[in-house]
C-alpha cells in the first residue's frame, strides 16, 4: 500500500519543468522550446526599470509593495487593497494550500504539474477531472459541476496548461455560482490570459473577486513580461480570503528589482500590443507548418504554446525530445503530466527565426 509521503516523494521525482538550459549545451547553446516565455524578451522599460534599482538593493524592498499593488490594479482594473504580490504564481499556488488546507481537491487534467505539487505539500487529496483528448480536453461543466459536494476546493487554469485551451466566461462564472453555494474554494490560474489578443480581459476573473468570498485568482508576470529570471506574479482576492493570504505570506517576498520590473511592465503598452500580434502570427505559422508532419495533431490553442498528440508517428514523447535534444532544441516533453498518455510534447512559440529552425530540424526528424 503507498502511502501519502510515498506518493508525494514519487510526485516530486516525476515532475519537472522542461528541459534545463544550464546542462551542458552542444556548440551555440541551447534553443529552448520548452520554456512558455514570451519571444520579444525583456521590454526596454522593464530592462532600464530592473538596471535602476540595483542601488536601492542595499535596502529592504517595500514590504507592503505599494507602487507595484497600485500599478497592477491600475491596470487590471481592480482594487489595491486585493492585490497580493508574490514570488512569481507558484508561491501564491502554495501559499493558498498552504493556508486553505482542503481535505480533498478537484483538479481537471492534464494540467500545470505544479497544482498536484503544491496539493500534496499540504496534505490534501486530489480528485482528478480527466479532460478527453478527443474533444481537445475541452471542460464539460454538467460533468464536472456535480463533483463540488465531494472536494474543499478546485483548481482551474485558464488559459490551460499544456493544452492552451480557455475557459468561457459563462461556463466559470455558472461554476463560480455552484461553488459559492457549496461553500468550495476555486483558485482560477490566468498566467497566460495576457496573450490573448485583448489581454483576456472578456474572460478574467480578477474583477470578481469581491462578488464570490471564495475566488481566488493567480497571475503570473514572468511569462508575458519575458522576466522569470525575477520571479514575479500576483493574486486577487476578496475579503476575508485575502487576509488570511497575506498574514502568512513571507513580509519581503517580492524583492526590489522584482516591485520595480512590474511597475515597469504594465506601462509598456507597445510591447504588450506587439507580443500579442507576433504570438499569433507564429503560433498560427507553426501550427501550419506541423501539420504537414506525417503522424502529428496540434491541439487547439491560443496562447504561446502548442500541444501536440505524437502517436500516429509510432514514436513516444520522449523518444521525440530526445531526438530534438540531440540537435539542440528543447522541448518539453509531457508524458509525466496526470491525464496525458505518454505521447504528447509541448512547444513554445518562439521569434520567427527561432521557430523556422525548429521546422527545419522537424522536417529531418520527423
Amino acid at each position: 500500500m503507498t502511502t501519502r509521503q510515498e506518493k508525494r516523494g514519487s510526485v516530486l521525482k516525476r515532475y519537472e519543468h522542461g528541459g534545463n538550459i544550464y546542462e551542458a549545451a552542444p556548440l551555440g547553446g541551447w534553443l529552448d522550446f520548452s520554456a512558455n516565455i514570451n519571444p520579444l524578451g525583456l521590454a526596454p522599460g522593464v530592462k532600464e526599470a530592473v538596471r535602476s534599482s540595483i542601488d536601492g538593493v542595499v535596502h529592504y524592498p517595500d514590504p507592503a509593495a505599494r507602487e507595484l499593488r497600485e500599478a497592477i490594479a491600475s491596470y487590471y482594473g481592480v482594487d489595491a487593497e486585493a492585490v497580493i504580490p508574490g514570488n512569481g504564481a507558484a508561491e501564491l499556488i502554495y501559499l493558498f494550500f498552504q493556508v486553505i488546507r482542503p481535505r480533498c481537491v478537484l483538479i481537471p487534467v492534464p494540467s500545470f504539474s505544479d497544482y498536484e505539487r503544491a496539493a500534496l505539500a499540504s496534505g490534501t487529496e486530489i480528485l482528478p477531472f480527466p479532460l478527453p483528448a478527443e474533444r481537445d480536453f475541452a471542460v464539460d461543466w454538467e460533468r464536472l459541476t456535480p463533483h463540488l459536494t465531494q472536494v474543499d476546493a478546485v483548481v482551474l487554469g485558464n488559459p490551460n496548461n499544456p493544452t492552451g485551451t480557455v475557459l468561457s466566461r459563462a461556463g466559470l462564472t455558472s461554476f463560480l455560482q455552484a461553488a459559492e453555494r457549496c461553500g468550495v474554494y476555486v483558485m482560477v490560474d490566468e498566467s497566460f490570459l495576457d496573450f490573448l489578443p485583448d489581454g483576456g480581459d472578456s474572460v478574467s476573473l480578477k474583477r470578481l473577486t469581491s462578488t464570490y468570498p471564495h475566488l481566488f485568482v493567480v497571475t503570473s508576470m514572468t511569462k508575458f513580461f519575458a522576466i522569470p529570471g525575477l520571479r514575479l506574479g500576483f493574486g486577487v482576492a476578496g475579503e476575508p480570503l485575502r487576509h488570511r493570504l497575506n498574514a502568512a505570506k513571507d513580509v519581503w517576498n517580492v524583492s526590489l528589482p522584482a516591485q520595480k520590473a512590474g511597475v515597469a511592465a504594465v506601462k509598456e503598452r507597445s510591447y504588450q500590443e506587439e507580443s500579442r500580434v507576433v504570438v499569433s502570427r507564429e503560433r498560427a505559422y507553426l501550427t501550419e507548418a506541423i501539420r504537414h508532419w506525417r503522424g502529428i495533431r496540434v491541439i487547439p490553442g491560443c496562447v504561446n504554446f502548442l500541444l501536440l498528440d505524437v502517436k500516429g508517428t509510432g514514436r513516444t514523447g520522449s523518444d521525440i525530445t530526445a531526438a530534438f535534444r540531440g540537435r539542440g532544441i528543447l522541448v518539453r516533453d509531457c508524458s509525466n503530466y496526470p491525464g496525458l498518455t505518454p505521447y504528447f510534447i509541448r512547444i513554445a512559440v518562439r521569434s520567427h527565426e527561432e521557430n523556422s529552425k525548429f521546422i527545419e530540424i522537424g522536417d529531418q526528424i520527423l
